[in-house]
């Protein structure tokens, strides 16, 4: 039998319902080949868009390698972004990560052991060459630091962007999860649904660690940017995801997402249950 996996989906316009989506192979995209970067952007701070400066992001081993070996100099914020290439509104994203080496000299203390992935991100071609980071939410990624010390991960950030928790906007830049802490390279399986511009889930190895709603630009921290893309208070319905690169070395891979937004006509020839929100006018028929 195929595994199950069930989660409460909150729509806006239709109050909270109960959906068990089954997730059978064939709904599932790889966003990565295993091979290449085909289908993948980046942008780094202080460069123009596609240029993959040191070959930060790289693929061995079918796996997203993040690496600052060919840098020159210190870090100097070279804060990087790798995009795929597609939108997406209504999506379930997996993926595997784990934390490897030491930071690159010059890294912000804040970065070691900490990455993400952003969603909901303005399209990189919209960034600016001296834009820090794009306009976007971040499910973010840490590691433990010391024995004792608790340091959760699946957290929330929001750089140029504010989203609703516990029923109002919260004023952090960062919402920590209740995930356990991780320490060392183990690889850690990080789970994302994002329903438009209502609720978003974070999962950390198979458990609900963090949920919020509205996603919306607003906020502070990211600079350099052009003003008009941040227009302050406009829900975030749908965006660019982006495997990040803040300083600390990191590996990714097993990077898939199912399209929860689709025809959810029974009539037409791509019908799907697992559908969440209908997009009519994808449905084709005979």
């Amino acid at each position: 039998m195929k595994p199950m996996r069930c989660f409460i989906a909150l729509l806006v316009l239709s109050g909270t319902s109960l959906h068990c989506l089954a997730q059978s192979e064939d709904e599932w995209k790889d966003l990565f080949n295993g091979k290449d970067l085909s289908g993948w952007t980046t942008k780094i701070h202080h460069y123009e868009v596609g240029d993959n400066y040191g070959n930060t992001f790289r693929v061995e081993d079918s796996i997203i390698k993040v690496r600052y070996d060919e840098y020159e100099g210190d870090f100097n914020d070279r804060f990087s972004h790798l995009y795929f290439d597609e939108p997406y509104s209504y999506f379930h994203l997996s993926l595997e990560y784990r934390f490897v080496g030491e930071p690159h000299p010059g890294a912000p203390v804040f970065i070691v052991q900490n990455s993400g992935v952003m969603f909901h991100s303005q399209d990189p071609r919209t960034m600016l060459k001296e834009q820090n980071w794009p306009i976007s939410v971040e499910m973010q990624f840490l590691g433990g630091l010391e024995k004792g010390k608790e340091r959760p991960t699946g957290n929330m950030c929001s750089p140029g962007t504010d989203v609703e928790y516990e029923g109002k906007i919260d004023p952090r830049h960062c919402i920590s999860s209740s995930s356990k802490t991780y320490f060392g390279d183990q690889w850690v399986q990080a789970d994302l649904i994002v329903r438009g511009d209502s609720l978003v889930t974070h999962m950390i190895n198979g458990k609900t660690v963090l949920e919020y709603t509205k996603p919306r630009v607003g906020g502070e921290v990211v600079s350099g940017h052009d003003p008009k893309m941040k227009p302050d208070g406009q829900l975030l319905e749908e965006g660019f995801i982006a495997l990040q690169s803040e300083g600390q070395p990191i590996d990714f891979r097993n990077i898939k997402i199912k399209n929860l937004k689709g025809c959810m006509n029974p009539k037409a020839t791509n019908y799907s249950k697992h559908y969440i929100n209908s997009d009519v006018d994808s449905c084709v028929y005979n």
